[in-house]
């Protein structure tokens, strides 16, 4: 069985990305994977090359163009781009013949088994998600999102997607109407959309297990009486998320997890790492 995953991004995420597939391969020596890449502006040769380093490795990489046009009005901020809204609307621009697939972050970084997470039975729900409730910002998120059905803010690096229930119940104009209307309130844009579209119709997943929060290691040790430890995590732990600014791969980064993230950017650019 191959196992859909989808990545969307533009050229300054594509040496993130190799490490991020990097250690998705490392951690799934036996599975196959079709890697589904939506973008609008990366070049010819860029997607040659990621299709080399994805065949290398016995999977397959499908690049979608998307029309420049989609999103071109919405906001972003510096470290986002519009290609991050381009999963709102996977369903719009992958096979038809494709009821689920996985988005994955570039930023993240896959240290155990994320197989059960694909094989989550998503039921009803569009899509399947966890959120990082550290401070109780549910109410504030409520007010500035202009809703009142807002269970939790998930976070939308990791995602889990129902695409056949999706093409039957999201509209396009919902989505491009609520961004025009909100424009000056969305902070983490694509984010913000999902939840305040969606969020009712999104299914729980543990975040501790699926979207780690890099930032947080001390917060997860402390909550946890000391037992969310560096063993547990890295026993415990599928997908850890690099959330926020400073990212791994920039120099200075300093966080718990940079050695970690060094290993697989070894494995990723064995040549340029010497």
């Amino acid at each position: 069985m191959s196992v859909s995953i989808l990545v969307t991004l533009n050229s300054n995420y594509i040496r993130p990305l190799k490490v991020m597939l990097k250690s998705l391969f490392v951690q799934h020596p036996a599975a196959t994977f079709d890697i589904y890449l939506l973008h609008s502006s990366i070049l010819p040769e860029e997607i040659a090359d990621l299709e080399q380093y994805t065949s290398m490795e016995g999977h397959r990489l499908i690049a979608v163009t998307v029309d420049e046009t989609y999103f071109s009005d919405a906001p972003v901020v510096k470290h986002y781009s519009k290609e991050m809204y381009y999963r709102i609307l996977a369903f719009r621009f992958l096979p038809p013949e494709l009821d689920k697939i996985l988005y994955l972050d570039p930023d993240l970084m896959i240290i155990n088994d994320i197989l059960p997470l694909y094989e989550t039975d998503l039921e009803d729900f569009l899509f399947a998600a966890a959120f990082h409730d550290r401070i109780p910002l549910t109410e504030i998120n409520r007010l500035r999102l202009k809703t009142q059905e807002l269970p939790a803010y998930y976070n939308s690096g990791v995602l889990l997607m129902n695409l056949r229930l999706q093409r039957e119940t999201v509209r396009e104009k919902d989505i491009f109407d609520y961004v025009q209307d909100n424009k000056k309130w969305l902070i983490l844009p694509d984010q913000d959309v999902l939840n305040a579209l969606y969020s009712t119709s999104i299914k729980n997943i543990e975040e501790l297990r699926y979207n780690y929060d890099a930032r947080f290691y001390r917060y997860y040790k402390l909550a946890s009486g000391g037992k969310v430890d560096m063993d547990y995590v890295v026993r415990n732990t599928s997908i850890i998320h690099f959330c926020g600014k400073r990212k791994p791969w920039n120099k200075h980064y300093s966080g718990s997890f940079h050695s970690l993230y060094k290993h697989y950017e070894k494995l990723a650019f064995p040549s340029l790492m010497r």
